[in-house]
């Protein structure tokens, strides 16, 4: 094919003996090193530097007048590329909003942010796969995301998340996961619910949690990080 180069064979590089030095400066002998493969450009990936290929049709930008995209969501998109200079930094919160419309960022929603945006759908793609909060694939309704980072691991993370998950059971409808952090460490242990911060969370609450969120009614109240008292009288409240 045009513009393509010949893989060359992957060799070996030799093992060589290390040479440690002890505490005291002595010189200890130790095993040898493992063999790493290498190719024959000094690469261990091979295909890192293959040619692109110039037969391939070109990235396409969907058209307007054949891309049907829901007016709420062309609004809303349109309105985070306002806000900014340049108009790529709207990709996560539009591919937030088409992810709220669809339920993941599936190949329909990609393509109509991208068709908002004048952008091809593979740039999309490529900032939708980076962030774990832009899903991929199809997920349930419900995001129950249990923070399991160093002061939720501390307090009882890894019960809570086993807990939730025995009480959800094989629900599709739920999309349950550990998070790395969730930077609400005054509250620990704790999850997001469906974008609302609740904690902490003791073992007992999960039933109640869970039945909560099935029947569409506020999880834990009393424990959502919103709702809580701040001397900022303008602090709890909805934005």
């Amino acid at each position: 094919m045009i513009g393509r180069k010949k893989k060359k064979p992957a060799v070996l590089t030799p093992a060589v003996e290390r040479t440690d030095y002890d505490t005291r400066g002595r010189r200890e002998q130790s095993a040898p090193l493992r063999e790493v493969a290498r190719f024959g450009h000094g690469s261990r990936v091979p295909g890192w530097d293959d040619a692109v290929d110039l037969e391939k049709n070109p990235a396409e930008v969907p058209d307007p007048a054949t891309t049907p995209v829901p007016a709420p969501l062309r609004a809303e998109i349109e309105a985070h590329m306002a806000k900014y200079p340049d108009f790529h930094s709207a990709a996560i919160p539009a591919l937030a909003a088409a992810q709220r419309v669809h339920g993941w960022c599936s190949p329909e929603a990609i393509w109509q942010a991208a068709c908002v945006m004048r952008l091809t759908p593979g740039y999309l793609i490529s900032v939708a796969s980076f962030y774990d909060m832009l899903e991929t694939k199809p997920v349930g309704r419900h995001s129950v995301y249990v923070c399991t980072n160093i002061s939720c691991s501390l307090c009882g993370a890894d019960e809570l998340l086993a807990a939730i998950e025995e009480e959800v059971g094989d629900d599709p409808e739920f999309n349950v996961r550990h998070f790395e952090c969730l930077g609400a460490c005054d509250i620990a242990p704790m999850a997001s619910v469906d974008g609302i911060y609740v904690g902490p969370i003791d073992l007992d609450e999960v039933p109640r949690l869970i039945e909560q969120i099935r029947d569409g009614t506020p999880p834990l109240p009393g424990k959502q990080l919103h709702l809580r008292k701040s001397t900022d009288p303008g602090a709890a409240r909805d934005v």
